[in-house]
């Protein structure tokens, strides 16, 4: 399993409990945004944060030695592995 993959394992049973539930809601928001988008950005912008923090952690071993022009890449693939989870996490935040 590659590197990225193994992270966002890592994230998804580190921090169970609040993806189980922000899954429920990114489902619910994906039937019908209108009604979940205020509860969808407040449970989304904490996740988000959680994301951006592992992000970091799987770049910061890389960063620093021969490898770094990879970082970009792995953080790419990082985040599509994400939204194969969560189809909609980049509307966190968004106001329609």
């Amino acid at each position: 399993m590659t590197k990225y993959r193994q992270m966002v394992d890592r994230m998804m049973s580190e921090q169970k409990e609040l993806f189980d539930n922000f899954s429920d809601i990114h489902r619910e928001y994906t039937l019908n945004p209108k009604q979940w988008q205020k509860l969808f950005n407040q449970y989304g912008g904490e996740i988000m944060d959680i994301i951006r923090d592992y992000d970091r952690k799987l770049c910061n071993q890389m960063g620093k030695g021969q490898y770094s022009k990879f970082t970009e890449q792995l953080s790419e693939k990082f985040w599509a592995e994400v939204r194969k989870v969560f189809p909609k996490i980049d509307f966190v935040g968004v106001k329609q």
